[in-house]
């Protein structure tokens, strides 16, 4: 309920904004582009991103849908879900791309990156405690990520010490991969039509 009172005063105050330094329309502005305008202020500010970064609504609203939902380890769903089922998820609902399960199963489909080289959808992973990837996130922008961490789907941040410790790789899905799962798509697309 608290979420819903916040998102609505935060709406409003931007719309208030808007229209208080907001000068007589010019023709390029459409009321799409206005909405889809406020919608970026506003998941920018909830998810402390630069607008410039959240040029993926789709992403944004996905994650922000997810924001509170309890952890629960082997759990897909909003009851409880754990970090490689919410990355699965994303990438199935946003990205149109089935991923594997697990995030070292993951890891082997990504073009491994460095963390100044991430890009908003790219996935990040960690070694928590562990010689080998035992978390995985979805990167924002701003060197914020999205994930399903102890306390929940959150939004935290690569420079918290906690996650620069145990930062491995940023990852980027391979482009062959993005490939394969277009072409799975379209007879199933072919038959839609």
């Amino acid at each position: 309920m608290k979420k819903i009172v916040l998102a609505t005063a935060l709406f409003f105050s931007v719309l208030v904004a808007q229209a208080q330094t907001k000068s007589a329309p010019s023709q390029a502005d459409k009321p799409g582009d206005e909405q889809e305008s406020l919608a970026k202020d506003y998941l920018s500010q909830i998810m402390h991103v630069a607008v410039s970064a959240t040029s993926n609504l789709k992403l944004f609203n996905f994650v922000y849908e997810w924001i509170g939902t309890p952890y629960r380890f082997g759990g897909s769903t909003k009851k409880g879900i754990d970090c490689s089922a919410f990355t699965k998820q994303l990438y199935n609902q946003v990205f149109n791309l089935d991923i594997k399960r697990n995030s070292r199963d993951i890891f082997s489909m990504v073009n491994p990156i460095a963390k100044d080289e991430l890009k908003e959808g790219d996935l990040v992973f960690f070694k928590i405690h562990s010689r080998s990837i035992s978390h995985i996130g979805i990167y924002l922008g701003d060197n914020r990520f999205a994930h399903a961490s102890l306390k929940g789907v959150a939004i935290s941040s690569l420079d918290d010490a906690y996650y620069s410790r145990y930062f491995y790789k940023g990852g980027r899905v391979l482009q062959a991969f993005k490939r394969i799962c277009l072409l799975l798509q379209q007879p199933r697309l072919a038959k839609i039509k």
